[in-house]
């Protein structure tokens, strides 16, 4: 299994996970012709994907959802609730799910579950395949017994690590923005992801992305500090930040 990241943060997120012939996108929150760009720099075709997973039904998460089902007519998956809080219902091939049940497509076996984001059903997922397993975990604002639960034994895990929360009071954002994006259904900040981090056994992790990085209220610098302080050092695990402009390399699991 592998996964890589074409776009991640407040202006469109998108991310790829494939095994064997099984290709699927998370997110299509970039415009159609940024994610073609985006799915040729690692080597893919639109037409190559088997599905695409929303998580939630925010703007920067479904921006192109439209256009691209239109274009490519690929099977396009999400909760209800997204579904009817995005106006999906309209789409050709949208099909429905529920947190906490698996999903078997092609190579893949992949596990939604629910996390507390002031969206209308949003969910996070797990994917398996050959016997390891990836997490992502973006768009939460706390983490809750459940979600570490379903994090449990990674090999390779996606994480949003959004704002240093002193660099997000001391910012320019409006207050009522500071307030939504540090409460509860928000965003997780570098010392909430790293909590997290030190919990799980991260014996076997291989691989951590840190995902949707605030551009304006967090920094390179500190979200490595919290990932080096998170980290077993005799872990053997490499990571990597997601970009906003930038796809990245794929990332295997070996």
């Amino acid at each position: 299994m592998r996964f890589a990241s074409l776009a991640s943060g407040s202006r469109g997120n998108a991310l790829l996970v494939e095994h064997d012939a099984t290709l699927v996108m998370i997110d299509c929150g970039l415009g159609i012709r940024a994610l073609e760009q985006r799915m040729r720099a690692v080597g893919r075709e639109p037409r190559d994907l088997s599905a695409v997973l929303i998580t939630h039904e925010h703007s920067d998460h479904v921006r192109g959802l439209a256009a691209f089902s239109r274009r490519y007519d690929v099977p396009i998956w999400s909760t209800a609730g997204t579904a009817a809080a995005a106006s999906m219902t309209s789409l050709a091939h949208l099909s429905v799910f529920s947190g906490g049940r698996a999903l078997d497509l092609g190579a893949l076996t992949i596990e939604p579950f629910t996390v507390p984001h002031d969206a209308r059903e949003p969910c996070q997922f797990t994917f398996a395949a050959g016997g390891r397993r990836l997490g992502l975990l973006t768009d939460s604002g706390h983490v809750t017994a459940h979600v570490r639960d379903r994090l449990a034994s990674l090999d390779a895990f996606a994480l949003e690590f959004n704002h240093d929360l002193d660099a997000l009071w001391a910012g320019r954002y409006p207050e009522a923005v500071k307030h939504r994006v540090a409460s509860s259904v928000g965003h997780l900040n570098n010392a909430q992801a790293a909590d997290l981090l030190r919990s799980l056994d991260d014996s076997e992790l291989q691989w951590v992305v840190a995902l949707h990085v605030s551009e304006a209220n967090n920094s390179a610098a500190a979200v490595a500090e919290a990932l080096s302080g998170a980290l077993d050092d005799t872990a053997a695990t490499t990571t990597h930040h997601a970009r906003q402009d930038q796809a990245s390399d794929w990332l295997e699991i070996l």
